[in-house]
């Protein structure tokens, strides 16, 4: 897929966009494969940081730069790894509030004017964690499953309004994070990062690990006009990580 994807219908040539709490490569990557989309893009709007769109505030900015966004995409920053028995309920508070509250909000300020102009696409960007729970991130796993719960009956609402929600799923990408964990198991067991990426990546039935611009291909390709008729999927992309029969 190329950024020439046909972002709405042919007789259109307008999509308002609003990327929420764009920090990461995989958000760069994305932000990069809808603006080239043959300049179908009017307004593009990188929302803040994570930390800042997760307060009423901030979402407030982010709508008055971009009040009729035809494109949602929702991300933030995980939680905390830990053990639950160390979390306070602040900590847990916070989680909740910056993965799931925070992208229910933007979707409630934005998805009946997409129902009303009869086109919409909003995507979650959750976690792996979401079908295969990953034990030291519990706040994580909790947080991103409850608005996956919500947003799969949502979805069925808005869809005969041409308006789809669905979720990415993203396992191991070769973004900043996962190059801060590579970097530090690499000097903890004193070998260099590109051994100690290998090694990581041999774990992986693809046998290496993600690159940010496929996930920003996968997230244009459920926000083009031609993806109408996928509703409250969860797509994982993991290399095969997950292993099952049926999804």
């Amino acid at each position: 897929m190329t950024a020439a994807l046909p972002l709405v219908s042919p007789d259109s040539d307008l999509v308002t966009a609003i990327i929420s709490a764009a920090k990461s490569p995989t958000d760069v990557e994305l932000a990069t494969v809808l603006a080239g989309a043959r300049g179908q893009i009017a307004a593009l709007v990188n929302a803040l940081f994570w930390a800042s769109i997760t307060t009423e505030e901030g979402r407030q900015q982010a709508l008055a730069a971009c009040p009729e966004p035809d494109i949602l995409i929702n991300n933030a920053g995980g939680p905390p790894h830990g053990d639950f028995r160390d979390w306070s309920p602040e900590d847990w508070q916070k989680a909740v509030n910056g993965n799931m509250i925070t992208p229910i909000m933007l979707i409630k300020a934005t998805i009946d004017g997409m129902c009303a102009r009869k086109f919409g696409r909003i995507v979650n960007i959750t976690s792996g964690s979401v079908k295969s729970p990953i034990p030291n991130l519990g706040m994580s796993n909790g947080a991103r499953a409850g608005l996956t719960g919500f947003v799969a009956g949502l979805a069925r609402q808005v869809a005969r309004h041409n308006v789809t929600i669905n979720n990415l799923l993203p396992g191991p990408f070769l973004t900043d994070r996962l190059r801060s964990g590579i970097e530090f198991e690499a000097r903890r067991q004193n070998i260099s990062f590109e051994e100690m990426l290998a090694r990581r990546s041999a774990t992986n039935p693809a046998g290496r690990v993600g690159d940010p611009k496929e996930f920003g291909d996968a997230c244009a390709f459920l926000c083009a006009a031609s993806s109408g008729f996928i509703v409250g999927q969860n797509l994982l992309l993991d290399g095969g990580a997950f292993n099952s029969t049926m999804g």
